[in-house]
Parts: structure tokens; sequence; C-alpha cells
């Protein structure tokens, strides 16, 4: 089996460095990415994503709110209940590497 997801987006919120109590840095983003129904209607899902380690650093440092980039990672779900008992599920991107892309002004330090 493999589980491998490869996606190109624009992040919609700033990431935001975490580190967790055994000291290894976190963030969690979200990027918007374009699919086209009927007609070539332009629509937009909203992907979850975590990055862990150097590539959350990375993230965080070079990356904010409306930047392209590319995510490679794992899809994971994640069930829960909500605060009136019903179960809930979750799906998001483990990251394992993000990546620039866009144009050259597009994602500077």
């Amino acid at each position: 089996m493999y589980n491998r997801v490869i996606l190109m987006g624009r992040l919609t919120r700033d990431p935001e460095l975490k580190t967790t109590q055994s000291g290894i840095s976190m963030c969690r983003f979200s990027i918007a990415v374009d699919r086209y129904s009927k007609g070539d209607e332009k629509k937009a899902d909203f992907i979850d994503c975590t990055a862990w380690r150097q590539t959350a650093e990375f993230v965080c440092k070079y990356f904010s709110k409306g930047k392209e980039i590319i995510v490679q990672g794992e899809m994971q779900s994640r069930k829960w209940q909500d605060k009136d008992g019903n179960n809930r599920i979750s799906w998001e991107i483990q990251n394992a590497h993000a990546e620039f892309c866009g144009g050259k002004g597009d994602n500077t330090a």
C-alpha cells in the first residue's frame, strides 16, 4: 500500500511555529487548492496540513498567508467527538516535505 499526496495551493493563514513538550517544532496551516467542476467553474478545497521539525521551521520562516506552496506527505484521518457528542472525522496532510512554487517574488524572506 502507498499513501503519498502532493498538492499545490496557497496558504489561507500565516503558519505558527509551536514546540511540543519534548522540544519538537511543529506548525499547522491550511492551503486552498483549486479544482474545476462542470463548465470549468473554479472551486477550492481547503486542506489542513501539519509540518514537523525542520520542515515546520522552514514553512514558518518563508511562507505567509496567500503564498503558494507545494506540500508532500501522507493523508491521515483523525476521529473525534464534537461538543454535542457527534462522531466526526477530519483529514489532513502530515507533511514530510514543503517547497516553493510560483514566481520569484512570491516567496521571499
